[in-house]
């Protein structure tokens, strides 16, 4: 995964560059090249390849991923204000500064405001992100974003043509890990992110769905949901084996 310019007939394939970026990220090795190369990428040759939900969510999964953990490594103390490091413009691709959250709530959540659980749109998103960001959004995205905290889920290379499996084996591995069904009590503890996030699942009804079509907890219950809290423990490296 070396090579940082392996070519299409439109230049660099972008989506290879965010996975040897991430592969970079991961062993440790320089990441220097691919954050200049997405620099001085052409903007409209990355849209060209990105032309469709799966390699948008391939590629800015990958670089969302990726730039976490560099960033993380380079300076942990930014984790001590969060939410300036997640709000902070540290990305450059295509010559456009570019934040955590732009590429989470922006492009992967098609420009949802972060703190409204889902339930409201950007008033005005950028020409940047409307350009970029996926047609639909995908629930899945939460259990395949690592924020670097203990509570996330791994990290995985995501590629275009194994998506749709990569996801699901994403959303099983960390729900199974994660949820806690109790019979008796007739109640649920889901991880906190799909409180943050509720409308983006479908609700509570929503929710309840994802864990039965999942095989979390059995089909034809309706336990209480309770949301779990969140271990904000800095937690870098944790890599999909």
């Amino acid at each position: 995964m070396a090579n940082a310019q392996q070519n299409t007939i439109n230049g660099p394939d972008y989506i290879k560059l965010s996975q040897n970026f991430l592969y970079a990220a991961k062993t440790g090795d320089s990441t220097a090249a691919y954050i200049d190369s997405l620099k001085n990428a052409d903007k409209n040759r990355i849209a060209a390849q990105l032309s469709n939900d799966h390699k948008k969510l391939a590629f800015w999964l990958n670089l969302y991923n990726g730039f976490t953990q560099v960033l993380l490594n380079k300076d942990p103390d930014q984790y001590k204000t969060r939410g300036s490091f997640f709000s902070s413009k540290q990305i450059d691709v295509a010559g456009q500064q570019l934040s955590l959250d732009l590429i989470e709530h922006g492009i992967l959540r098609h420009s949802k405001v972060k703190w409204a659980e889902g339930f409201l749109g950007k008033a005005f998103p950028s020409r940047f992100e409307k350009q970029f960001r996926v047609d639909k959004l995908d629930y899945r995205i939460h259990f395949a974003l690592n924020c670097g905290a203990k509570s996330c889920p791994p990290i995985a290379f995501y590629d275009p043509e194994q998506l749709d499996k990569q996801l699901v084996v994403a959303v099983k591995t960390y729900l199974k890990g994660e949820v806690i069904y109790n019979k008796v009590q007739n109640t649920v503890e889901v991880p906190a992110l799909m409180g943050w996030f509720r409308r983006d699942f479908g609700g509570k009804k929503g929710i309840l769905e994802v864990l039965i079509n999942y095989k979390i907890i059995p089909e034809g219950t309706k336990p209480k949901i309770h949301f779990k809290k969140y271990d904000w423990s800095l937690y870098l490296n944790n890599y999909k084996s």
